[in-house]
């Protein structure tokens, strides 16, 4: 695993967007598929890819985008869905089809057909070959995905309920706590880890022990994310605040500067 610290979260959106781009073409593959995290923490990793494809250095036009997560129970078109986050922040911005989005299922009209598009969903990244590079961002409480605290860790898509923290965190998206959704669909752990490279974006306070917990910490289902230990092409970009609970600072720094 890879910990890059940079001064300010821009530079962390400038330093992921190119191992995000860098990734991609590694992959070397003529439909490359991207994994999609939503929440405020990878918006100017995205504002960076887009600049990149109007410069012409990436072009996401026959590429396909797989989100991470989605609520359920909101009706279709909600502006706080991730589908129409997703419409918004990716695939205008970066030229991404539509059509070569997909989502996991949320509306399910009960239990045994929210399991079924779970299922589904996970056929369909497999159909498309797996995800190249995932992007992520991590929760106050060490969630990945909507993966909150005691999920295991070789999960797969499934339905979730979400913690009261993830909700509070998130009433600022809808008109206060009780707005916020109490289930989700999410890609499990197990299906994060099978994505050939992850970039982990987090910054601010906040994030500071989380951060260290899913880094430093032991590989834990109480915090999900500590399955980047687990990866062998993780990358970790944080600013300052999201690195300052770290212990291994100096040994990250200098790994970063290189042979």
């Amino acid at each position: 695993m890879e910990v890059l610290v940079l001064p300010t979260a821009a530079d962390v959106a400038r330093r992921a967007a190119e191992v995000v781009i860098e990734g991609l073409g590694a992959a070397r593959r003529d439909e490359p598929v991207l994994g999609l995290a939503t929440g405020s923490s990878p918006l100017g990793l995205y504002a960076e890819l887009a600049a990149a494809v109007r410069a012409g250095r990436l072009d996401l036009t026959r590429a396909r985008g797989f989100a991470l997560d989605e609520y359920v129970g909101l009706p279709v078109g909600h502006p706080q869905s991730y589908r129409e986050v997703l419409l918004r922040e990716v695939c205008g911005p970066l030229g991404l089809d539509p059509g070569r989005l997909d989502v996991p299922d949320g509306s399910g009209r009960d239990e045994d057909e929210l399991v079924a598009g779970a299922a589904d969903y996970e056929r369909r990244i497999a159909a498309a070959g797996g995800v190249d590079v995932q992007i992520l961002g991590i929760g106050a409480n060490g969630h990945l995905g909507f993966n909150e605290p005691g999920s295991a860790l070789s999960s797969r898509t499934r339905v979730k309920r979400l913690s009261d923290r993830t909700r509070h965190d998130n009433a600022r998206f809808f008109t206060g706590p009780e707005g916020v959704p109490t289930h989700c669909v999410t890609q499990g752990l197990g299906t994060v880890l099978a994505a050939r490279r992850l970039v982990l974006v987090a910054s601010g306070p906040a994030k500071a022990d989380a951060v260290a917990a899913a880094l430093e910490g032991p590989l834990s289902a109480s915090c999900p994310a500590s399955v980047l230990q687990w990866h062998a092409d993780a990358t970790a970009v944080l600013d300052e605040a999201a690195a300052a609970r770290l212990r291994n600072r100096d040994y990250y720094d200098a790994s970063a500067a290189g042979l």
